[in-house]
């Protein structure tokens, strides 16, 4: 996603937001521990809300647009799509609430059985983590693959 929002190779003022916004909507998970103690799964949080997220990027988006804040736009899209990434990624094995707080709906692809004493072992032996290391290793090869150069003229 970082090359694909910045070209050839990704700049550091949009690979970080964009970076930081496909880990921020696990925040949550330090109030599930340290608040909650595990009694509400932490999707249920608005750290995993779609919703939340578009409600304080959107109008950040529009304003730095209308403002000419290229940079602040570009890297609050990049943010933004890193966290909605995130999202969808989560939706595969695991419930996410798109239309929170206006619905309760969860959107969840496959659902990992509690096999195990602990919900890591649980999804860490079933098959579908094997998806979550292909994308790892699919993104360390786009990011690290070399581009060709582009030629302005053909010769």
């Amino acid at each position: 996603m970082g090359r694909a929002l910045s070209g050839r190779r990704p700049r550091a003022e949009i690979l970080f937001p964009a970076l930081l916004g496909a880990v921020i909507p696990d925040i949550d998970i330090l109030f599930y521990h340290l608040v909650n103690d595990g009694s509400v799964h932490h999707h249920l949080y608005p750290a995993h809300w779609p919703l939340f997220w578009a409600a304080l990027c959107l109008p950040l988006i529009v304003s730095a647009s209308l403002a000419g804040w290229t940079l602040l736009r570009d890297a609050t899209l990049a943010f933004f799509l890193g966290v909605l990434l995130h999202l969808a990624l989560d939706s595969i094995a695991s419930p996410v609430y798109w239309l929170m707080p206006l619905a309760e709906g969860r959107v969840e692809l496959i659902e990992v059985p509690a096999r195990y004493r602990h919900w890591i072992f649980s999804f860490l032996l079933h098959w579908v983590f094997l998806l979550e290391i292909a994308i790892w290793i699919l993104a360390g090869w786009l990011f690290f693959r070399p581009r060709p150069r582009r030629r302005i003229f053909a010769t």
